[in-house]
């Protein structure tokens, strides 16, 4: 694909908090048989398809985390998120997304509102455009394309 070709191109940071790293071994009656690279390759799919490169990052790190969420000011129109555990803990990663101004989508493998209340609350979502749940690794896709057609809306 040429440069002419990708003019009018989104760049979507794509975060993957704790533990994502294991999905496919952890706990898969909950997460899923799904790997994170199975993940990773179907957003990259399905971005082509939306004309949006995918820039997935993943790290266990709150700190980490952060700044990749920093690097998406300037870099990229559009952030998908799926803070895991943090989403319940972190007043720093709800803090930098909003500090970017980026327009942001909070997803999660499982519904976390069927689950232990301590996962009913989250940081994030007062800071995000919108939040998807509960739909496996489709939870991704969906927000990829919500994402996407928000963007394109705005511009």
């Amino acid at each position: 694909m040429t440069i002419a070709e990708q003019v009018d191109w989104l760049s979507i940071l794509v975060v993957h908090g704790p533990n994502l790293n294991l999905l496919g071994q952890r706990e898969p009656g909950v997460y899923g048989l799904a790997t994170l690279d199975d993940i990773n390759r179907w957003l990259e799919s399905d971005g082509e398809k939306l004309q949006a490169k995918v820039s997935p990052v993943q790290s266990n790190h709150e700190g980490a985390l952060v700044d990749a969420i920093h690097t998406a000011l300037g870099q990229h129109q559009g952030i998908l998120i799926n803070p895991g555990a943090y989403t319940h803990t972190s007043v720093a990663i709800r803090d930098a997304i909003a500090a970017v101004k980026v327009p942001t989508v909070e997803v999660h493998l499982s519904n976390v509102y069927r689950r232990e209340e301590f996962r009913h609350h989250s940081y994030i979502a007062p800071v995000a455009i919108g939040q998807i749940s509960g739909f496996g690794s489709d939870s991704y896709r969906l927000g990829l394309q919500a994402l996407v057609n928000y963007l394109r809306q705005v511009s």
